[in-house]
């Protein structure tokens, strides 16, 4: 049904091993429903800084290197959703506050929920 290109196999053996040179290999475990604090590099003007956003991991997506996760926080009332490339070199380090049990793999339902109920996950 479908041809066989030539060297397509190659292709893929390099395309892995460029990804896997660029994968950090320091990752830390978390999981869906985890509180976390990621720690990214930002830069303003010739300075860089750390600044750390709070809050549960709602989602994972992707695999690889194109690996994305969602985390989500109430800011004054409002819920604020980040979401941050895996294996990005902006990325200093993820902490895992607290542990949630999660029963499902995408934590949507908390986008409707208000005040501290928007945060409860399971531990």
């Amino acid at each position: 049904m479908f041809a066989r290109q030539p060297g397509g196999d190659s292709m893929n053996r390099i395309i892995d091993a460029i990804e896997k040179e660029q994968q950090k290999t320091d990752e830390t475990q978390f999981a869906v429903g985890d509180s976390v604090h990621v720690h990214t590099r930002v830069v303003e003007g010739d300075k860089e800084r750390i600044q750390i956003f709070t809050g549960i991991v709602i989602g994972r997506k992707g695999r690889g290197l194109n690996e994305t996760f969602t985390v989500r926080r109430i800011s004054y009332g409002e819920g604020v959703e980040r979401v941050f490339p895996l294996h990005s070199p902006r990325i200093a380090k993820i902490e895992v506050e607290k542990k949630g049990r999660a029963r499902r793999a995408k934590l949507n339902y908390l986008r409707s929920r208000k005040g501290k109920e928007a945060t409860a996950v399971r531990e």
